[in-house]
This record gives C-alpha cells, sequence and structure tokens, in this order.
C-alpha cells in the first residue's frame, strides 16, 4: 500500500491564508498526511486549530520548539514540515526542525535578513535533513514549456526579458487589526526590509531565473511606497542586465487596480 509522508505544519491556523492553500495542495498531491502542527503563535488559538483539522490533541503543540523536540523523539514522528509563518519566524523555524533531522519545506522568502539567509544556509548543511524552498509557479506546464523553449534555442538568442506580478489588494491604507495578511506584510519586523519585491517580486524573479538559466550580472531598482505611512515597498521596477548581454525588466505591484 502507497505511503503518505506524515508531514507537520508550523504556522497556517485560524484566520491566516498560505496555510490552508498548503494543506490543499498536499491533499491534491495525495502524498502527505498532516499529523502535527503548532499552528499559531497563540496557544488557544493553536489548539484550536488543529481540533479543526482533526489533529490528534497530542501532537497539537502551543510552540514550534516543543514540536520540534517532541517530534523527533517519536518513532512515528513526522517525517517533514512544512513552514508557514509571517517572513521573520522562517529563520528559527527552520533551524529548529533542520537541527531536529526532520526535512523542511519552507515558504518563499527564504528568510527576512541577508545575515538570516546566510546562516540558515550553513546549518542546512550540516544537517542530515533536507531544506526545500517553495517557488509554487515553476511547477505550471506552462512554465515548464517557455523553460524548455528558452533554453533549447527554439526562440533564439536571448535578447530581452519581461516579467511582472501586480496586484492591488494594498491599494489602500489598511489599518492595524483590520485584515491579519496585511498587518504582518507591512510591518518589516516581520517581513522583512522588503515589502512587495519579498512578496511577490520574489516570485517573479524566480521565474525568470527558472526559464532563461541566465545569469543576472547587475539589477537597478526603483522602490517606491505609494500609500502614505507605509513602512515597507508597495511597488518596485527593476532594470535587469545578464551575464550574456540581454536587457530584463521587472515590475512587481500591490497597488494597481
Amino acid at each position: 500500500m502507497h505511503k503518505r509522508i506524515k508531514l507537520g505544519m508550523v504556522g497556517g491556523g485560524q484566520g491566516a491564508f498560505i496555510g490552508a492553500v498548503h494543506r490543499m495542495a498536499a491533499r491534491l498531491d495525495d502524498q502527505f498526511e498532516l499529523v502535527a502542527g503548532a499552528l499559531s503563535s497563540n496557544a488557544e488559538r493553536a489548539a484550536a486549530s488543529g481540533a479543526e483539522l482533526g489533529i490528534d490533541p497530542v501532537r497539537s503543540y502551543a510552540s514550534f520548539e516543543e514540536m520540534a523536540k517532541a517530534e523527533a523523539a517519536r518513532k512515528d514522528g513526522i517525517q517533514a514540515v512544512s513552514v508557514v509563518t509571517p517572513n521573520h519566524m522562517h529563520y528559527p523555524v527552520a533551524k529548529a526542525f533542520l537541527e531536529a533531522g526532520i526535512h523542511v519545506i519552507c515558504d518563499k522568502p527564504l528568510t527576512s535578513t541577508l545575515e538570516d539567509a546566510i546562516a540558515l544556509g550553513e546549518i542546512a548543511k550540516d544537517s542530515s535533513a533536507e531544506f526545500i524552498l517553495t517557488h509554487n509557479y515553476s511547477g505550471y506546464p506552462m512554465v515548464r514549456q517557455a523553460r524548455e523553449m528558452v533554453r533549447s534555442g527554439k526562440i533564439g538568442n536571448l535578447r530581452k526579458v519581461h516579467v511582472e506580478y501586480v496586484q492591488d489588494w494594498l491599494s489602500a491604507s489598511i489599518s492595524a487589526g483590520e485584515n491579519k495578511q496585511a498587518d504582518w506584510r507591512a510591518d518589516p519586523k516581520r517581513s522583512g526590509l522588503g515589502g512587495a519585491i519579498a512578496d511577490i517580486g520574489t516570485h517573479a524573479f524566480q521565474l525568470t531565473d527558472f526559464i532563461c538559466g541566465e545569469p543576472l550580472k547587475e539589477l537597478a531598482a526603483d522602490l517606491t511606497s505609494f500609500v502614505a505611512g507605509r513602512l515597507v515597498d508597495d511597488d518596485a521596477h527593476m532594470m535587469l542586465r545578464y551575464q550574456n548581454g540581454a536587457k530584463g525588466y521587472l515590475w512587481a505591484s500591490q497597488v494597481c487596480p
């Protein structure tokens, strides 16, 4: 019989957005079974979220530290953990599970600071577990076809690269507590210094890299916070220069209805 991978999740509880998307994808894939979680930094919300998802109360944890230790000690412990927290928690959560020998599937961006990213890279090298950073758009068939067409030379020599990821949901100011997703994404202490570039620009750039396979040589970025009082960028224009001489343009915005 087919044995599904025993999966745990950190973050993604009540009021969260991307955790539910990951759980739906895991069910569609039919390769995973969610058996444990530390679904919120709030212990009561974590317990309630676990109960909603049918997780055994014994394996619904109040903290990711407790979860990493407990699951690593179990004979039937999780084989992988999905990290779907705000950006600033990617590093400590991934670190705890990598050091416990549990495979980590982490949402992008890698971390909220360069220093944490470098440190996590070293931890991953020393761990017996795998570290996987998710960039979901590169899984789509049309993207795979575009990659094959570019890399096989069907379109000729690469001259121009144009990529954009445009949203409108942050077009107006959102009061604190009004929207959980906006709260942390607009807070540099939790999202990192990047706003639109960290949230969606990283997806756009990964697609150019995945499809073209051409190393980037230089970039010039024009970052703007159009909404008054916003502490992170909500619009980004980037000019790109590739090592083979090709030129590119990346536009990422969350303020374009």
